[in-house]
């Protein structure tokens, strides 16, 4: 069961009372005792263990060593307050805002995390970070700290179930300030005036445009969702502290909606659930297997099994159309008309943005690896560029329909691919959802997220290590405050004194 808030612009003399606030409402949920249900339990536990697979692979990326040496710049004097630090000593703690940067940024760089994408887009387990460094920081317990990762869930999902940001090229970490403000909120047990008040004021401060994923894509890719938890954590301070925020903030004449959004005469109806009706929307979001943007999960699995069907060989193509949903095509396909998607000096954050080079190496390889797949060698072999320059990608209208349909069993992130070859032999083939999502070939269940986090942690971490986190994560509702402060991986000797550790201001 949900309600349905009817959001739009009030002109200043409407004088819309808080009550009317889509901010009131978020902080209405957020406050809502409701229990948490044991299939979201469980999820919320696949989803830490992702996020720590995850960053366990990136601890030694030049974005995460210069994130986490910030963090440990700002340390905490009084023993057990503060957060841990992925890849440190678990005793080695800062302050909880920075511990949510460092690991927010661990969690993002290898773009390898779970997903949502409905109106907008979204990688909803952004969420974990900062929620997990304040539950560390007060000492909260297990059972608290699932209440307010379903609450973190819940809000950025219904959001962006409904709120449409990137047409007017504003980041979607605009939905994750608020989303984190109110799970930091069902944590602490806040009152719905403290936490409307914060979600206010992260919506404030993480309005910021797309162009950190466009063009030559940038480090701040991985950074801007963890700054957006990094202001989550101040605004729940501030707010507490009884500072107020702009209001209305989403409603306001001068507000995001019109300003930054569809203007004065927009209105949105965003799906919220009721009050007594369990946080559930975890488990419509979906993790990645291949280490890429999540349009390229299901093209890089489509073209696994074109390289294992053997039907033809790379070399021989004379050209690869995509048919494609609107965002693929024009966020990572060629209707971006960036250069740098076909540029095999390019970056590896532009790369992962690159349909045209996932697909060819994905055919040519029969797979993705998270590190090998964007070596500079690897982007530059002559082949693969010659391949990779005979791709593109077109606007399907059924594909995008099927991508922005609620309708879950008829969603589709996926395409159809013609190729063809130089003799004038044609091959199509499609597919709709990647192999791991819910309604895939193999859909990601506890033990693909086990298995994940070993693979990715096995370089880095000690088999006892490894063993001890599982071991803990998988009994998180029943941990107390001191085993939450443990909900961490410390990295093996050697590995992070091998990682660059720039010097900044601090």
């Amino acid at each position: 069961m949900t309600v349905t808030h009817h959001l739009r612009v009030h002109r200043s003399d409407e004088n819309l009372a808080r009550e009317g606030q889509l901010a009131w409402h978020i902080a209405e949920i957020a406050v809502d005792p409701v229990e948490v249900e044991p299939e979201v339990v469980d999820m919320i536990v696949n989803r830490i263990i992702d996020n720590a697979a995850v960053a366990a692979a990136s601890l030694t990326r030049a974005p995460v060593s210069a994130a986490r040496q910030q963090a440990l710049d700002h340390p905490v004097s009084i023993s057990g307050k503060g957060g841990t630090i992925f890849g440190c000593a678990l005793d080695r703690r800062s302050s909880p805002e920075w511990a949510a940067w460092a690991n927010g940024v661990a969690v993002r760089e290898l773009d390898y995390h779970d997903t949502f994408l409905a109106a907008d887009y979204s990688h909803p387990g952004d969420n974990i970070p900062p929620i997990l460094a304040v539950a560390q920081h007060v000492g909260a317990d297990g059972a608290a700290l699932v209440r307010g990762i379903a609450t973190g869930y819940e809000i950025q999902i219904d959001l962006v179930r409904a709120v449409c940001l990137h047409k007017h090229k504003i980041d979607h970490v605009a939905h994750l300030g608020p989303s984190a403000a109110a799970g930091i909120g069902t944590l602490l047990g806040l009152d719905v005036e403290t936490i409307y008040q914060a979600v206010g004021q992260a919506l404030h401060t993480t309005t910021a445009t797309r162009q950190s994923r466009k063009g030559e894509i940038s480090t701040w890719k991985a950074h801007a969702p963890a700054f957006a938890g990094k202001m989550a954590v101040e605004a729940v301070d501030r707010a507490m502290r009884g500072q107020t925020s702009p209001s209305p903030i989403y409603e306001g004449e001068d507000g995001v909606i019109a300003f930054m959004l569809d203007g004065p005469d927009a209105s949105y109806d965003v799906p919220l659930p009721a009050v007594g009706e369990p946080k559930r929307a975890i488990l419509d979001s979906y993790t990645k297997e291949h280490s890429a943007e999540y349009q390229a999960q299901a093209i890089i699995d489509l073209a696994r099994r074109l390289h294992n069907d053997a039907s033809f060989d790379p070399a021989d193509v004379a050209s690869i159309v995509l048919h494609t949903s609107h965002h693929t095509h024009y966020v990572i396909g060629s209707g971006a008309n960036d250069p740098q998607k076909y540029d095999p000096t390019a970056s590896r954050e532009t790369l992962d943005h690159s349909i045209p080079y996932i697909f060819a190496v994905a055919l040519q390889d029969g797979g993705w690896h998270h590190v090998d797949s964007y070596l500079p060698e690897r982007a530059a072999r002559e082949d693969t560029v010659a391949l990779w320059h005979k791709i593109t990608t077109t606007e399907d209208p059924e594909w995008t329909r099927r991508y922005h349909s609620e309708d879950p069993d008829e969603k589709a992130f996926g395409g159809r691919v013609v190729i063809t070859l130089t003799d004038g032999t044609v091959i199509e083939d499609e597919i709709a959802v990647a192999d791991a999502h819910p309604l895939g070939a193999r859909p990601f269940a506890r033990e693909d997220y086990i298995r994940k986090f070993r693979i990715l942690a096995e370089p880095v971490l000690e088999q006892a290590e490894i063993e001890r986190f599982l071991d803990l994560v998988q009994r998180l509702p029943e941990l107390t405050a001191d085993e939450v402060a443990q909900l961490s991986i410390v990295a093996k000797p050697g590995v992070l004194a091998g990682a660059p550790a720039p010097k900044g201001l601090f």
